[in-house]
């Protein structure tokens, strides 16, 4: 078994965590990035108004995502680009509480998908004076991308844990988090919707 993961990151339209309006998935099967993919998310309705701080920093605005589908209708596609990957995130309870809230909000279950913070592993591995994700990448050797681009920062969370694993050498994601003393989490599903 290798290190293979799935990294994943969101844009929101706001400060709500159903109104996702990007994502970005890079997918590592031994150590290195094999598949990339990002695309635009219609918000879910009633957490679809786009603010004005959220649209300063990653430049998406309602326009750009009119002709875009919704959630619902692209939740399965991430699904099966994600598979039965552990996912990575870098601060991993942001993502994971748009996964949880976005489905919820339509009334649909959430997988329970296992996932490690990059943000947490960085903080293990690295010895730096901020752990933001460009700090932390290029502390992985990974410089030079767009932040709050979803498909580069996706990309950038991935170069963080493929070089924690390599400088543990660690034979996947389980081993490393025992190396370093971090915890790979099980998201837990959302019961009800949430308004």
């Amino acid at each position: 078994m290798g290190v293979d993961f799935c990294a994943i990151d969101f844009e929101t339209a706001n400060s709500s965590p159903a109104s996702a309006c990007q994502v970005g998935l890079a997918r590592v099967r031994d150590g290195a990035v094999v598949e990339t993919a990002s695309w635009l998310i219609r918000p879910v309705s009633g957490h679809d108004e786009f603010n004005v701080w959220n649209t300063r920093i990653h430049g998406i605005t309602a326009d750009h995502v009119a002709d875009a589908r919704g959630w619902r209708e692209q939740f399965p596609q991430l699904c099966d680009f994600v598979g039965d990957d552990v996912l990575v995130a870098h601060n991993a309870g942001f993502d994971t509480g748009v996964l949880r809230k976005a489905t919820a909000v339509c009334g649909d279950p959430c997988p329970e998908y296992r996932y490690l913070c990059s943000l947490q592993v960085a903080r293990r591995v690295y010895d730096l004076p901020s752990y933001k994700l460009p700090l932390a990448a290029e502390a992985a050797g990974f410089t030079g991308f767009t932040h709050h681009d979803a498909a580069a920062d996706a990309l950038a969370c991935a170069h963080i844990v493929i070089d924690a694993a390599r400088r543990h050498e660690a034979s996947d994601l389980d081993d490393l988090a025992v190396r370093i003393g971090v915890t790979v989490r099980t998201l837990e599903a959302v019961l009800e919707p949430v308004a």
